[in-house]
């Protein structure tokens, strides 16, 4: 890359933090909540630890009912653990009172980091799993017995089939 293009980007980086700096007198909360709402922050901080937190438990044994790193994960588990640990929301525990919540609706060509998907048995009636979304059309959960907490891709045949909906829980 040409000096000038680093001087370049350089530049435009510099001016983007001094145009979203908060005003005198107000609160960087705020004014972080008001760029993210005008979708220049793409994930909530919330988010982002929940996120971070589920790269971290990768490898975690599945167990159904499970809701700890001792006893291991099953799909909601998992879920509830994350946002009321690393967010300190309380989610509803399982999957289908989870997409019954109030909780923001979200289209799947607008998923963001932290976003809960949900998915039917090869798109078949009964609401069977979820995962959490962790950008670049990959979703991290807890899969089933014998497994363990892993990465997965919505592009996947199988979850590409099965995917139903989301919701924004942060």
């Amino acid at each position: 890359m040409s000096k000038f293009k680093v001087a370049v980007a350089l530049c435009c980086l510099f001016s983007s933090a001094v145009l979203a700096s908060p005003k005198p007198g107000s609160s960087i909360n705020t004014t972080y909540r008001t760029l993210e709402s005008r979708g220049a922050v793409s994930t909530s901080r919330h988010a982002s630890k929940v996120v971070s937190r589920a790269h971290e438990l990768i490898g975690t044994p599945y167990r159904w009912g499970g809701m700890s790193v001792s006893q291991g994960f099953d799909c909601s588990g998992l879920l509830v653990y994350l946002f009321r640990s690393e967010a300190g929301i309380h989610i509803p525990r399982t999957t289908s009172l989870m997409l019954g919540s109030a909780s923001k609706d979200v289209d799947r060509a607008n998923l963001k980091s932290g976003d809960v998907v949900f998915f039917k048995h090869n798109g078949r009636q009964r609401l069977k799993h979820a995962g959490v979304y962790i950008g670049n059309n990959k979703f991290i959960h807890a899969p089933r017995t014998g497994k363990h907490v892993r990465i997965d891709s919505l592009s996947n045949k199988y979850w590409n089939k099965s995917y139903f909906a989301a919701k924004r829980f942060h």
